[in-house]
């Protein structure tokens, strides 16, 4: 290795948050040229009477502070209310050939949508369209397809819980259940695992238990980046003691020290606190295996308490009152080998045991995870070793304990709770009917793969975005591509423009909303809505600003909207009656969900109220009437383990960016400046491929299904602490190398976070990447290829 390090990479060995935080915010309030509206918008962020970040579902604290703010949260917020315009004008001047060209993050940065706009194949251009207009000719093209089922309809995490109900309404009376969801990319696993093992899918703690707990196990996530106002709960929980365990196998800098932005003292003095108390770098794709070993631990630990006399380590009253399937799992336990278990989680049998050791001394411990658990083909066993390991300690449903799933986008969890879901209950459905008087689809409708290879393979006809850039969010981009130009009909609502509104196909609409932070009137006067953050908390959002246009709508506006004019007499909703006041929409949501009984007047308290949480009370819905015990029989994922030449890579985000939309090019915890077309690497394993720091590559998949075109081309590779056999490159850049089929097929989320590859010197005259490159996607896309569906390899 050369002492000098390629181009835009540099350690960093400042801690997070501190002042690099709020430098980046003043430059973000300066790039979207709202220096001062923005300090202004920001003040209002997170507040009681203000408007609820639009970045991560983090709960709010008790409002103790005008600056409930963080810096990425920071970043979503003036990302939405920029001054910057994409008008008439804009689109006159570029094609979408053009625009093709250009990279992501240049397309998102032009500014808001102004008008609602239809694509024009005879110019290549898209053109302003009168509301009317565009109402119409959607409406005729819905009730022009042959059938409900060729409709998909897709909601982005950022929808409301009132806009997320109106949704749903208009397609169970068009006739489907198709709502491939954001959900479906990420925390799948979690809404299908929870409920099977303790009957819930959502998180069994609050805000509150974070302050009081004494062991945090922090396992697959990056909360400095995706949820940088946890850190707050994590500084708090290590300055008074509390132990804190990190399992992920990249060294994030949050999880290592943090500087509190809030903290006078901290940020004057150039202080930190350290974060965790003991760093395991797990083997990607290994998390299942490091459970089960720690779980085999405390077996073990607790067998030779009671043979000694001494006080049992497990909690053997709840076991015995609470759960069912202990016996098997231990079993099963019994059976694993620790040689196999080492192999596979890349941890030692000692690294486990101290692991399980400093769990079972903990009076009250939390476990919290994210997409480093649920983005892999094991995300639903992943999930469920979680609740094993809770289990063993009685540590659900109790207070200061319990498991915290990392939710992504702020409303990601309400969208699901009133009704975002492909797979309806009965019972669901029932109220339904109930409620609005027409009996809506039972059969189960599409997730995001499936929608996806049904668009590919023109069995759906016509999709409508409630947000979200699910081109680029999907996997497999060529089958998107494909997919999207097949259509006879698409429709985004959205804020900005995006890659996904360039693949045009026979009908094709843009129609601009509204923000969060903006002003919401309707025919009554301003509207509130609601959303749910990681802990079932709900509470209103009211926003302030002016919209960008007189043209832009609301969500709920927009879709009533489009169910009229799809719908016409054919169901007896008052649409507009719903939009005029959208207390009219909660009480419908309270009508089909009893949980949210006394909706509007529970919106007014401060901090609005808590969804019931049945297994916070150790009730267990569950088959069995209990919490249970699962078995995964496997260790790890069937990925070449013994084939030293395949490396796993995991896709990620940088820290300028949140999903698909990227604020900025630089990564600064990481080290990687303006640019994003890196690998990262072991540095053993670029030694034992002979590559060195600075090297250009080409990454193929190494799946089975591989293709020429899943591959990703003039990485260059730089050194980062990694586990062996482990690599990283960023999303949505390296989305070609995941397989539609490379999926949990217990609950269909794509393997993001695990995928087996192959690392090759870059094909003779590959250059570095160009600006464009680094910027985001180039805009070029793959030629078509044969996706296999759904169902395997």
């Amino acid at each position: 290795m050369t002492d000098k390090r390629p181009d835009g990479i540099r350690d960093y060995n400042e801690p997070a948050g501190g002042w690099g935080a709020l430098k980046a915010v003043a430059e973000t309030l300066k790039r979207q040229q709202v220096l001062v509206q923005g300090v202004e918008t920001l003040l209002e962020n997170n507040q009681p009477n203000g408007f609820d970040c639009p970045g991560c579902a983090w709960p709010d604290p008790k409002h103790t502070s005008a600056f409930e703010f963080c810096e990425n949260g920071a970043k979503a917020v003036t990302w939405e209310s920029t001054a910057k315009r994409v008008d008439p004008t804009f689109f006159a001047e570029h094609s979408v050939s053009d625009l093709w060209q250009q990279p992501d993050h240049w397309l998102e940065n032009q500014g808001r949508i102004t008008h609602p706009l239809r694509y024009n194949p005879a110019t290549d251009h898209y053109e302003v369209v009168s509301w009317d207009d565009a109402l119409a000719d959607i409406g005729a093209r819905m009730r022009a397809l042959d059938h409900p089922d060729q409709a998909e309809f897709y909601t982005s995490g950022r929808a409301s819980n009132e806009a997320a109900f109106v949704f749903q309404l208009f397609a169970r009376a068009f006739g489907t259940n198709n709502f491939p969801d954001c959900s479906n990319m990420c925390h799948e696993p979690t809404s299908v695992g929870l409920p099977r093992a303790i009957g819930v899918g959502k998180a069994t703690v609050t805000l509150e238990d974070f302050e009081h707990c004494d062991f945090i196990f922090s396992i697959g996530h990056n909360p400095g980046t995706n949820h940088p106002r946890m850190m707050t709960s994590l500084h708090n929980a290590a300055k008074r003691g509390a132990t804190i365990i990190v399992m992920n196998p990249f060294k994030e800098r949050a999880l290592q020290r943090f500087q509190a932005p809030q903290e006078p003292l901290e940020m004057a003095t150039m202080t930190s606190v350290p974060i965790a108390t003991t760093y395991f770098q797990v083997r990607i794709g290994g998390d299942a295996a490091a459970l089960k070993g720690i779980c085999k631990a405390l077996v073990d630990m607790d067998r030779a308490a009671r043979a000694a006399d001494l006080a049992p380590v497990l909690d053997h009253d709840f076991i015995a009152g609470h759960t069912s399937g202990f016996a098997e799992f231990v079993a099963n336990l019994d059976q694993a080998q620790w040689a196999d278990i080492e192999r596979s989680s890349g941890l030692t049998h000692e690294n486990l045991q101290d692991i399980a050791r400093a769990y079972a001394s903990a009076k009250a411990a939390i476990v919290s995870y994210g997409m480093g658990i649920t983005q892999h083909r094991t995300g639903t066993a992943n999930v469920q070793q979680i609740v094993n390991l809770l289990l063993l300690k009685g540590n659900i449903g109790r207070i200061r304990a319990g498991i915290s799933p990392l939710r992504g986008h702020s409303n990601v969890q309400g969208n699901r709770t009133v009704g975002i879901t492909e797979r309806p209950s009965k019972e669901m459905l029932d109220r339904f009917r109930d409620t609005f008087g027409f009996e809506p689809p039972r059969k189960f409708g599409h997730s995001v793969v499936e929608s996806i290879a049904a668009m590919r393979d023109g069995t759906s006809k016509a999709i409508i975005c409630l947000g979200g850039n699910l081109a680029i969010a999907a996997p497999d981009p060529t089958a998107c591509f494909e997919g999207f130009r097949r259509l006879d009909l698409a429709v985004s609502l959205a804020t900005k423009l995006n890659r996904t509104h360039l693949l045009t196909g026979k009908a094709t609409y843009i129609l601009p909303v509204i923000g969060r932070t903006e002003r919401d009137e309707q025919a009554t006067g301003p509207q509130s809505i609601t959303v749910e953050d990681s802990m079932s908390m709900v509470h209103a959002s009211r926003g302030f600003l002016k919209p960008p246009s007189g043209e832009a709508r609301s969500e709920p506006w927009i879709l009533a909207s489009l169910a009229r004019a799809t719908l016409g007499s054919t169901v007896d909703v008052d649409w507009e009656g719903l939009v005029a006041d959208y207390a009219v929409i909660r009480d419908k949501i309270e009508s089909v969900y009893p949980e949210f009984a006394g909706f509007n007047d529970r919106i007014r308290q401060p901090g609005g109220f808590q969804l019931p949480n049945a297994a916070q009370q150790r009730i267990w819905n569950t088959a069995s009437g209990k919490a249970n015990f699962l078995i995964f029989d496997h260790l790890e994922e069937d990925l070449h383990t013994d084939d030293p030449d395949i490396l796993r890579l995991a896709t990620m985000r940088s820290h300028d960016q949140y999903n698909t939309t990227i604020y900025g090019l630089d990564d600064r915890y990481r080290g990687v400046f303006g640019r994003r077309d890196v690998l990262m690497m072991n540095e053993a394993d670029m030694t034992r491929l002979g590559l060195a720091e600075g090297d250009l590559v080409d990454v193929e998949t190494a799946l089975a299904h591989a293709h020429p075109d899943r591959v990703v081309r003039g990485l260059t590779v730089i050194r980062y602490d990694l586990p062996p056999q482990c690599c990283g490159a960023y999303y949505p850049e390296s989305q070609a190398l995941v397989a539609l089929g490379h999926i949990d097929k217990q609950c269909l989320t794509p393997s993001y976070k695990s995928i087996p590859v192959r690392v090759r010197p870059a094909v003779a005259g590959s250059t570095g990447a160009t600006a464009v490159q680094r910027a985001g996607l180039t805009g070029v896309a793959p030629r078509p290829a044969t996706v296999p569906p759904t169902s395997g390899e």
